[in-house]
C-alpha cells in the first residue's frame, strides 16, 4: 500500500512509559501491532495488519537509514535507530527503535520484532541534520542509487569518528 498522507508540522510525543511494539513477516508486512502503535499512528488494527511497515515512513527519513536497518536485521544483527514516523493524519512522531529478528520454534527467522520508545530530544537534535544531508544526497543520486549513496556518506562520517553505526546511535 502506497502511503498518500500529506505531512503536517504537528508532532505527537510518546509518553516515557509508552512502548510501541510491532512484528512483521520477513517481507516487512505487519503481523502484530500493539495498542500504543495503533493509538499514536492513528491506524486501526485492520489497516495495519498485512500492510507494509513503511506505511508510517515519513518523507523526512532517508532511505539509506532503512537500507542499513534491513542489511543488519537480514544478517541476524540487532539494529537501533532514531526514526521519524508519519501518522495517518499527517502528524509525526519520533521513536528510538530496536529491531531484532524473530525466530520460529525450529530456530529459523520468521520475521522481525520492533520495540520503540520515546527518544531523548538531544538525540533527535543530533540525527536531524545528518538525515537532512542524507536526503540531499539521495535527491542528487536519483531513486535507484539514493539509499546506497546516503548510506555510504553516513558510514564515511562515522568512520571519521571511528565509530560503527550502533556505537554511534547508542552514544546519543
Amino acid at each position: 500500500m502506497k502511503n498518500r498522507v500529506t505531512p503536517t508540522d504537528h508532532e505527537v510525543r510518546l509518553q516515557p512509559d509508552h512502548f510501541i511494539v510491532s512484528k512483521t513477516d520477513l517481507k516487512g508486512r505487519i503481523t502484530y501491532a500493539n495498542r500504543v502503535f495503533m493509538h499514536i499512528s492513528g491506524y486501526r488494527e485492520d489497516e495495519l495488519l498485512g500492510a507494509q511497515h513503511n506505511i508510517i515512513r515519513h518523507p523526512d527519513m532517508p532511505r539509506g537509514v532503512f537500507l542499513l536497518l534491513w542489511n543488519m536485521i537480514q544478517n541476524g544483527e540487532e539494529c537501533f535507530a532514531y526514526v521519524k514516523n508519519l501518522c495517518k493524519n499527517g502528524d509525526y512522531y519520533w521513536v528510538f527503535a530496536n529491531v531484532t529478528v524473530d525466530y520460529d520454534a525450529a530456530g529459523q527467522p520468521s520475521g522481525y520484532f520492533s520495540v520503540r520508545r520515546k527518544p531523548e530530544q538531544s538525540a533527535i537534535d543530533t540525527v536531524t541534520p545528518l538525515y537532512r544531508e542524507m536526503l540531499r544526497i539521495e535527491q542528487e543520486a536519483g531513486p535507484a542509487n539514493a539509499p546506497r549513496a546516503s548510506l555510504e556518506w553516513l558510514q564515511a562520517q562515522l568512520a571519521e569518528q571511528r565509530k560503527d553505526y550502533n556505537a554511534f546511535i547508542l552514544s546519543l
